[in-house]
């Protein structure tokens, strides 16, 4: 059976605190005991003392001097709290007691003769305290004097602590619950609260937050994690459809000059030139739309898996990039670096080689066949950095910030001219995030672009 939150926290505050409370009354109970203890151990060792010096040979036996004392009333009647002395000789036979023993006897133990330590046993029918000292006469020990005192209402009392301690227990612990499963359900009201209203927010309306309760506490904290989440949502799914906009419209270019050019070759007879022409056309749309989709699975595929990292010497990698990309283009592609030597850092290679491909086939697009494209290896305030410099028409200030963002075409670019899919950046971002390159871009229209690479591991 499902125990709600509430009844958890009441349940384990409650454990705590019924540990607590034990403890607390168990040493309650112990230093009663300890106190009442040694209060009566005082008086103990007070009356051996008092009484020590009142014993002495009489006839070679060993008597209380004044024992007519000990037949007033406070040493014959229990009811007064009275004490309870016998003298024994060396083999623990008696040889004088006090009256109100009656006929009974105290015990005698040899082998606690020799300390003050006292200790509570049976006499008759009494619970007593007993001290037992030994007795010296001319340096010579006679015997032992045997001293006790009443314990049942020391004990009395304890039980009746003991008792109330025991009924109190269950009652606090019933009340503890009740009360730490009332705190508990107002302490979690406004996660309730954060629950109910998170519950109303849909797809329909995420653009809702949850109101940010004061003070500024850990239930606040999670308002504003549960209002950043809702934010990321909204944002991903503003996204989300834009981008699937975007590749339907995109798609739907090339679909509809397929559809055009077979309608118009199914009109009339054509010559071989014309349907070759047609057939030509048809197959630059499909090609296009194949690039796009490829584009678009390379885009999905990125981040599914976690990216190994290797050693790379970036000065003989971009050199011979440049070099298969020249064979490749028929363009000409000029390196330059300040290093003399190798110079390793940690990235992906293959992510590397197609940020490259994509920036490169860029610069070769959108720059004239004449044009200048360069790659750059260097060392910028420490960090390691690769620029890929052209010649070509420059991107304009106001979009140098949407460049990255799917399917974003310049105006110029609106009549498609230039062939693409629009998917290259977007795809070298999201690589350069999941490798932990920073991607830097300086650009004027009708003067060229730099696109940078700044990597944040040297080895």
């Amino acid at each position: 059976m499902s125990i709600s939150y509430k009844e958890r926290i009441a349940r384990r505050l409650t454990l705590v605190t019924a540990l607590i409370v034990l403890v607390v009354f168990a040493i309650i109970y112990l230093v009663v005991d300890f106190t009442v203890i040694q209060s009566i151990d005082r008086e103990l060792k007070l009356e051996t003392d008092k009484h020590v010096g009142q014993i002495f040979l009489v006839n070679g036996e060993i008597r209380f001097v004044h024992k007519d004392e000990w037949l007033e009333q406070e040493h014959s009647q229990i009811q007064l709290n009275p004490i309870f002395i016998e003298i024994v000789d060396m083999q623990g036979v008696s040889m004088d007691r006090s009256p109100n023993l009656s006929e009974n006897h105290l015990s005698f133990y040899p082998d606690r003769a020799k300390g003050d330590e006292a200790w509570t046993l049976k006499t008759g029918n009494r619970e007593v305290r007993q001290m037992q000292i030994p007795l010296n006469h001319g340096g010579k020990q006679e015997g032992y004097m045997l001293v006790a005192k009443s314990f049942e209402d020391a004990r009395q009392l304890l039980n009746n602590l003991r008792n109330i301690l025991l009924i109190l227990y269950p009652g606090i612990l019933l009340s503890l619950f009740l009360a730490m499963r009332f705190l508990a359900g107002k302490s979690i009201l406004p996660i309730q609260q954060i629950i109910q209203k998170t519950n109303l927010i849909s797809q329909s309306n995420l653009n809702e937050r949850i109101p940010v309760a004061e003070p500024n506490d850990e239930i606040a904290q999670l308002t504003r994690s549960i209002n950043d989440l809702l934010a990321r949502l909204e944002q991903s799914l503003i996204r989300e459809k834009q981008f699937t906009s975007d590749a339907s419209h995109e798609l739907r270019t090339p679909l509809a000059v397929m559809r055009g050019t077979l309608e118009v070759l199914i009109r009339k007879p054509r010559t071989a030139e014309e349907y070759i022409e047609k057939v030509k056309m048809a197959l630059a749309s499909i090609d296009r739309m194949s690039e796009m989709i490829d584009q678009l699975l390379m885009l999905a595929r990125v981040g599914k898996g976690k990216m190994s990292r290797e050693e790379v010497d970036l000065v003989s990698f971009a050199q011979n990039f440049g070099q298969q990309v020249e064979k490749e283009s028929g363009r000409e592609v000029t390196f330059h670096t300040n290093f003399s030597k190798p110079f390793y850092t940690l990235v992906n290679e293959k992510s590397l080689q197609m940020i490259l491909s994509n920036l490169i086939q860029n610069a070769i697009k959108y720059s004239a066949p004449s044009g200048k494209i360069c790659l750059q290896v260097g060392v910028h305030e420490g960090a390691p950095f690769l620029e890929i410099i052209d010649e070509g028409r420059g991107i304009a200030q106001e979009s140098l910030d949407k460049i990255f963002d799917p399917f974003y075409r310049e105006s110029s670019d609106a009549t498609f001219l230039v062939q693409g899919t629009g998917l290259g950046l977007t795809i070298v971002k999201k690589l350069a995030l999941e490798s932990d390159i920073q991607v830097e871009v300086d650009s004027e229209a009708g003067k060229g672009s730099t696109f940078r690479l700044v990597f944040s591991t040297e080895i």
